[in-house]
């Protein structure tokens, strides 16, 4: 059943991100409004969840998959990222939080160029 869970806020999660996207986008932005925007939500929803869920234990089980890991997770997983970064530092962890933000951004887009070059490497000699 907690799959079920997941699946679905993760279909509504995905959906609100396209049509968020979609209402913000304008052809001539630089900037990456739409994500940012999206990733500044999904932040601020999680806080406000997760302020909730501490209050009242129903919120902690089935409620967090659906909404946190399902709809949150479909919407953007920088929400996650967020919350994980924020508890670490709640946690007097700073060492671990700066780690994990510096390391996950410039890890990420490594290995992003990476396999983008490394693909189009490959399929430009098939």
């Amino acid at each position: 059943m907690n799959w079920l869970l997941v699946a679905m806020g993760g279909a509504i999660g995905a959906t609100l991100r396209y049509a968020t996207g979609m209402l913000i986008f304008k052809p001539q932005m630089l900037f990456p409004w739409p994500t940012w925007w999206i990733n500044i939500i999904g932040c601020l929803c999680a806080g406000i969840f997760f302020a909730f869920s501490q209050k009242y234990s129903f919120l902690q089980n089935e409620a967090r998959l659906l909404f946190m890991v399902g709809v949150l997770g479909g919407f953007t997983t920088f929400s996650s990222f967020g919350l994980e970064t924020f508890q670490l530092l709640k946690q007097g962890a700073l060492t671990i939080a700066v780690s994990y933000v510096v390391s996950s951004v410039i890890v990420g887009v490594l290995l992003l160029g990476i396999g983008f070059y490394l693909t189009q490497l490959a399929l430009a000699q098939a």
